[in-house]
């Protein structure tokens, strides 16, 4: 079987997988993954860029090292769909991240605010209890939208291009990042490292997701100016594509003052011209929104990894080891 059809099926039931049943409860590799990162942070840190540095060669390396070992034994086998499959279903979360988001918005309609602040930590890293209603709709709007990318279409995007390695680095280099590449007094150098390999890895993936968005969602003019007027204007090169088309897509105003990590920040407005404050409901459509950019993205990366396959030999899988030869 080529090498491109196995992404393309083993990508189609990872993510059929993650539609019906969202991430597993328990042993999660992920999860997994983040307390032997936590461990090995144990060890090694240092308020220092290099062992930092250290730090994220050992974690990302080790996971795309051992996700490719993993590839390796079953290439010659249909058995790599399963693989492609399983890797795609752990890496992926667009369904639970539709479900956090979801469950935060029906706190807000039934007006139980405290609810809606005690589960936003499960979303992002806002402080919930510097935020009223409107602001918890705008973070949860603003998360679904950055996770679209993070969770979703950057890693098909790596998973059309490395295979079953690049599903796995993708989704290592994300996660390092969500635990020691914020700004924190303790991770501001030892975790710099971290946040730089995850805007690399990040760039295609989110404007990829920007360009869909535009594409699915109900504005797509507005979508398109908001991307153009508005994403460098925000202080991540990847999070600025991605909320603002989702802001001219869903016709909202995102961005603006937020508490995050003990400390406050005041980001430029996105969409302002034209878009309204958010509200309880756009955080469903929201969800819409993502759940169809991570479909089409799917088919993008699948499509484009068939055509790449055909077009080159390295697109067959070796016919060593294949019955009767």
């Amino acid at each position: 079987m080529r090498a491109d059809r196995v992404f393309a099926y083993g990508a189609t039931a990872g993510l059929i997988g993650d539609l019906l049943l969202g991430d597993p409860r328990r042993g999660h590799p992920v999860a997994a993954f983040g307390r032997a990162a936590a461990g090995v942070e144990r060890r090694l840190w240092r308020d220092h860029r290099g062992w930092g540095a250290l730090h994220t060669l050992i974690c990302a390396g080790g996971a795309a090292g051992g996700a490719a070992l993993a590839a390796r034994a079953v290439r010659r086998r249909p058995a790599a769909v399963a693989l492609t499959a399983a890797a795609t279903w752990s890496v992926v979360g667009g369904t639970s991240l539709g479900r956090e988001a979801r469950a935060i918005g029906a706190a807000l309609a039934a007006g139980d605010i405290e609810r809606a602040r005690a589960r936003l930590p499960h979303l992002c890293g806002r402080d919930p209890q510097s935020l009223d209603g409107p602001q918890i709709a705008r973070a949860v709007v603003e998360s679904v939208a950055e996770n679209t990318s993070d969770a979703v279409v950057g890693a098909l995007v790596w998973g059309a291009l490395g295979g079953v390695p690049g599903l796995v680095a993708f989704r290592a280099v994300n996660t390092l990042d969500a635990m020691v590449g914020h700004k924190s007094p303790r991770h501001r150098r030892y975790g710099w490292a971290s946040a730089r390999l995850d805007d690399v890895a990040g760039w295609p993936g989110a404007r990829l997701t920007a360009a869909l968005a535009v594409a699915a969602g109900g504005q797509p003019r507005q979508a398109l100016r908001a991307w153009r007027a508005d994403a460098g204007r925000h202080p991540s090169p990847n999070a600025g594509p991605v909320e603002a088309s989702f802001a001219g897509a869903l016709g909202v105003r995102l961005g603006g003052t937020l508490a995050y990590g003990g400390r406050v920040e005041h980001r430029p407005v996105l969409n302002g011209g034209a878009g309204r404050a958010v509200e309880t409901a756009d955080i469903e459509r929201a969800v819409r929104l993502s759940r169809r950019v991570g479909v089409l993205a799917l088919g993008v990366c699948a499509a484009g990894r068939l055509i790449a396959g055909r077009r080159s030999p390295a697109g067959r899988l070796p016919a060593a080891g294949r019955r009767g030869k």
